[in-house]
């Protein structure tokens, strides 16, 4: 961790030497104009802006202070704040004036741009951050909590990006970790949290990482630990809304130890995009979009997940290490490796949601339900799985299966575990499977065309009003009030529409042709088999 120097602000480093018991609400704004600027002004208008950070000398910063940076300018900036203590109704604010292209905020140092450390009620917002050898943010807390620091509008760009051999160090703060805002980390410096943090409208391109939320998991800040050693500090009150990461090596947001969390209105496009392999094709790390980490009653809705090309996962549903109680829900998933690897570090993860989402060609790798030591009480219902590539249910326990289409593509199948179904007193209600044939622990389920509607984006994917599907779900009291489209739930359906049917009819398939197609699906189901078999020889000799 970077040496904390108590807040003397110059050129390339801001501080202050005042206690906390010093600071006061004082309510003053600076300027810094990097183009018209003059460190002998005064820097309190923008006619007496300074041209750097180095204009601060003595002043003290505190609840209520404002620092503006010219739009259209260029600033060195590697700060450190520490014990900055704003409040709700008036906070530390660091901003921008004027008009043009935003404020560029940037350092060619292996350190952050911004690092808070034990600080409250800071507001950054409307400028952009680039670091080609560093990082965005790193919030921090050594001696107390943080609260209510909010970052809005702010646009993260040229962090490194390039090809890496393993996952980035996650440790020692956003410039090891590639990330455009890193808090605390895996492992944490402290049992302090950070609380009511708020991350919206903000733009990552170009960046290995997003967003990298960490929270503190043990007294010996282990992460590895046995469950009867874990006694996690979570941070509360998480929220990320409205952001938009594209273009990245790794991933976009991580939820790790925090509790109440919630990602809305986001998307996640062309993240992960380093493959993870060597040149044999041996995976050397693994990364996915968006993903909970040991994270308790959080949720993550409303995004779009796509084109994640990591081999070893790339999926969009996660729920990873001791996550409990957790929910994906109205996510649109296309074109990644996989839809889901959920990965349970030793007891079994439990009451996890996976609800109303559509996945679309997700298939360049198996997706499975749940994987290591399993889901307990997992609920996956009124999913729309189109195109998939393997799919299986295994390591489930009390879990509720319900109302889902899934499709996988040719040659493709629906695995099962029947020890584990046997054991795991899962229940598997009204899903629908075409072009392949229903797994053995849902025969009773409905294989057919499900008759969409057909045409271009999510709307292909609503049903026709004559679908086999319409009103043949079962209904699951979970309080929500609308579907993946944002229709109002008028019928309870298979499938993540719930609506009456939308126009027009679509042909559906008659005895004759499914017979046939049945047929079909069982010899590809006896070739799948046997092309397993036959790999699992190869590899026994090879070895």
């Amino acid at each position: 961790m970077k040496k904390i120097i108590s807040l003397i602000l110059c050129i390339m480093m801001l501080v202050t030497v005042l206690p906390l018991s010093a600071v006061s609400a004082s309510g003053n704004t600076y300027y810094i104009d990097s183009i018209d600027g003059d460190n002998s002004n005064s820097g309190h208008s923008p006619e007496e802006a300074w041209k750097d950070l180095g204009g601060f000398t003595a002043e003290a910063l505190g609840a209520g202070d404002t620092v503006l940076f010219r739009r259209g300018g260029t600033y060195e900036c590697a700060v450190t704040l520490q014990d900055i203590q704003g409040t709700k109704e008036a906070p530390f604010v660091i901003s921008s004036y004027g008009e043009g292209e935003r404020p560029v905020l940037r350092t060619d140092l292996h350190e952050e741009v911004f690092t808070f450390i034990d600080c409250s009620y800071i507001k950054v917002s409307d400028i952009s951050i680039t670091a080609p050898s560093g990082g965005g943010i790193w919030i921090d807390t050594i001696n107390k909590e943080s609260v209510g620091i909010t970052i809005d509008n702010v646009y993260f760009y040229g962090l490194p990006n390039g090809k890496v051999t393993g996952r980035d160090d996650q440790s020692r703060g956003a410039a090891p970790a590639r990330a455009a805002v890193m808090v605390k980390g895996l492992p944490a410096n402290s049992r302090y949290p950070v609380n009511d943090l708020t991350i919206r409208n903000c733009e990552v391109y170009d960046s290995a990482n997003g967003f990298m939320i960490w929270g503190s998991w043990n007294d010996a800040q282990n992460p590895w630990c046995d469950d009867d050693e874990k006694d996690p500090i979570y941070n509360e009150g998480l929220l990320i809304e409205g952001c938009y990461f594209h273009e990245m090596d790794a991933e976009a947001v991580i939820i790790g130890i925090c509790d109440g969390a919630l990602v809305t209105n986001c998307r996640a496009i062309n993240t992960c995009q380093g493959e993870g392999v060597d040149e044999n094709g041996d995976i050397l790390y693994f990364t996915a979009a968006m993903w909970f980490w040991g994270s308790e009653n959080s949720t993550i809705q409303y995004c779009e997940i796509a084109g994640q090309k990591n081999f070893g996962d790339g999926m969009t549903v996660d729920f990873d290490s001791g996550t409990n109680n957790c929910t994906y829900q109205y996510i649109y998933s296309h074109d990644n490796m996989r839809f889901v690897v959920n990965n349970a570090k030793d007891d079994p993860q439990r009451n996890n949601t996976v609800r109303y989402c559509l996945s679309v060609n997700d298939n360049k790798g198996r997706s499975s339900i749940a994987s290591g030591n399993g889901e307990d009480g997992l609920k996956f219902y009124n999913n729309t799985i189109i195109n998939c590539g393997e799919f299986q249910f295994y390591h489930l326990l009390n879990s509720f299966v319900a109302n889902n289409i899934i499709i996988p593509m040719e040659g493709e199948v629906i695995n099962f575990d029947l020890e584990d179904e046997i054991e795991g007193k899962n229940t598997y209600r009204n899903n629908c499977y075409y072009n392949t044939l229903n797994p053995g622990c849902d025969l009773l389920s409905l294989n057919t065309l499900p008759a969409f509607t057909g045409g271009e984006g999510i709307d292909a994917y609503k049903l026709a009003v004559n679908s086999p599907l319409i009103g043949k779900g079962v209904k699951v009291e979970d309080g929500l009030k609308t579907d993946f489209y944002g229709n109002e739930i008028s019928s309870v359906n298979i499938g993540c529409y719930m609506g009456g049917g939308e126009e027009p009819e679509v042909q559906t398939e008659n005895c004759f042709i499914r017979f046939f197609r049945m047929i079909k699906n069982f010899f590809d189901r006896i070739k799948h088999e046997l092309d397993v078999i036959k790999r699992e020889i190869e590899e026994t000799v090879n070895k």
